[in-house]
C-alpha cells in the first residue's frame, strides 16, 4: 500500500462534497473497499433542514468504530463534528484506546475542526466513537512522514492497554499535545528496561526513529521482579540498560529523556504513601545527571498526587471496583498498580508538566 490522503462527507445518501467519499449509516468496511464502520448497527445518518454544506448533515456513531486501511506510519487527522439544531458530546478514541477527544461538546449550531496525530500499526486506523451525543461531519486523514515523534518504551502503566477498564498514560498523553507531534507508544505490559531489548522492542524504535525526535524510557516496576529474564540490579545492569535506551536516541540525533517509575497505591497508617521502588529511583537519577540526560520525576509527581487525594479518593485513579462495578470484573477487583481512564490522564497530564517545566524544546512549544 502507498500512503495516501483520504476525506470522507458523512450524512445520508446525496452527492459527496468535492473530492470527499461518501460516508453514511449503510457503509459497512469491507477488505475491498478499505473503509466504513466495523458494524453499522448504532450508526444512524440525518440530514437538517437548516444549515448547508457538510455542516447540514452528519452521522450518528453511537459506540462505533469507523476503520480505514492505511500503512503503518504517522497520520494528521482533521475532522468536523456539530449539529445545527441539538447539543452534541463525544469522546474520540484512535488506535489501540489512545484518548484524542474527551467529552468535547458544541451548542446547537455550532461546529469544531479538531486535528490531531495518530501513529498506526498493523495496517488499520481506527476510530472510535462514543459520548452521550456524538456526531461526525467530515474527517480527513492525511499522511505525514516527517512529523515530530515521541517514541514511549515502557511497561503497563505506561501501554496503551485494549483491555477494559486498564489504561496507560501513554495512551492519554496525545490530549495534551497538538496535532504537530506523533506520541509513537512502544510500551508494553511486563517488560523490564531488560526484557524490553531483549525482545528487539528498542531495536524497532531505532528503525524508526530520527533526528530531533523524543525518546521516553520509564521503567522499574518490572525490573524489580525475582525473574531472571526482567530482573536488574539498580546501579548496576539497571544502570548498564537504560544507557543503551539513551546511546540509541542520541546515535540517530533524537533526545532521550528519563521517567522515573510511578507510584504503587499503598498507604502508611499517616496518610503518607509507602515507596514501593528502592533504589531503583535514587539509581534513574543518578543516570540522569551523570549524563546530563533530561528526568521527569514521576514517582515525586505521582506520590503528591496520592497524597493529595488520599487513601479513599486517590482509589478512583486505579482499576479498583467493588463487585458488579466492572462488567469485567464481576467479583471486584483491587489493583492498585494500574490505572484506568481517570487515572491515566492524570498522570499523562502530569508528564505534560514535566515538559513544560523542563522546557523540552520544540515539545513545550506544542503542548496545548
Amino acid at each position: 500500500m502507498v500512503a495516501q490522503s483520504y476525506c470522507f462527507d458523512f450524512g445520508p445518501e446525496g452527492e459527496p462534497a468535492k473530492g470527499c467519499i461518501k460516508i453514511t449509516d449503510k457503509s459497512v468496511y469491507t477488505p475491498d473497499l478499505g473503509y466504513g464502520f466495523d458494524s453499522t448497527e448504532h450508526v444512524t445518518a440525518k440530514a437538517r433542514d437548516v444549515g448547508q454544506g457538510i455542516e447540514r448533515d452528519f452521522c450518528i456513531p453511537y459506540n462505533s468504530v469507523f476503520l480505514v486501511d492505511v500503512p503503518d506510519g504517522c497520520y494528521r487527522v482533521s475532522l468536523i463534528a456539530g449539529d445545527p439544531m441539538l447539543p452534541t458530546a463525544m469522546t474520540l478514541r484512535a488506535a489501540k484506546r489512545q484518548i484524542v477527544l474527551h467529552n468535547r461538546t458544541t451548542v446547537p449550531g455550532q461546529f469544531v475542526r479538531e486535528m490531531f496525530s495518530v501513529y498506526v500499526r498493523g495496517g488499520q486506523l481506527r476510530l472510535e466513537f462514543s459520548g452521550n451525543a456524538p456526531r461526525i461531519n467530515a474527517l480527513e486523514i492525511v499522511p505525514v512522514p516527517n512529523a515530530l515523534k515521541l517514541f514511549i518504551a515502557g511497561d503497563s502503566t505506561a501501554a496503551d492497554q485494549e483491555n477494559f477498564p486498564y489504561a496507560g498514560w501513554g495512551q492519554m498523553l496525545g490530549m495534551y499535545l497538538k496535532h504537530d507531534v506523533v506520541v509513537a507508544n512502544h510500551a508494553a505490559s511486563g517488560r523490564s528496561s531488560r526484557s524490553f531489548i531483549d525482545e528487539g522492542r528498542l531495536d524497532a524504535i531505532k528503525a524508526e526513529m530520527r533526528k530531533d525526535d523524543f525518546l521516553f524510557i520509564q521503567f522499574g516496576h518490572n525490573d524489580e521482579k525475582n525473574d531472571p529474564d526482567r530482573n536488574t540490579e539498580p546501579y548496576t545492569t539497571y544502570q548498564q540498560y537504560l544507557m543503551q535506551y539513551i546511546e540509541a536516541a542520541r546515535s540517530v540525533g533524537a533526545h532521550p529523556v528519563l521517567l522515573t517509575s510511578v507510584q504503587r497505591r499503598y498507604f502508611n497508617e499517616d496518610g503518607t504513601l509507602q515507596d514501593t521502588h528502592g533504589d531503583y529511583l535514587p539509581a534513574m537519577r543518578q543516570l540522569a545527571a551523570e549524563q546530563g540526560v533530561p528526568l521527569i520525576d514521576m514517582a515525586e509527581k505521582t506520590r503528591a498526587l496520592y497524597e493529595a487525594l488520599g487513601p479513599e479518593r486517590s482509589k478512583s485513579l486505579f482499576v479498583i471496583g467493588e463487585r458488579g462495578e466492572f462488567v469485567t470484573h464481576p467479583d471486584g477487583v483491587v489493583d492498585n498498580t494500574h490505572f484506568q481512564d481517570v487515572g491515566a490522564i492524570k498522570v499523562a497530564g502530569l508528564v505534560a508538566e514535566g515538559i513544560r517545566e523542563l522546557n523540552l524544546w520544540p515539545l513545550t512549544m506544542f503542548l496545548r
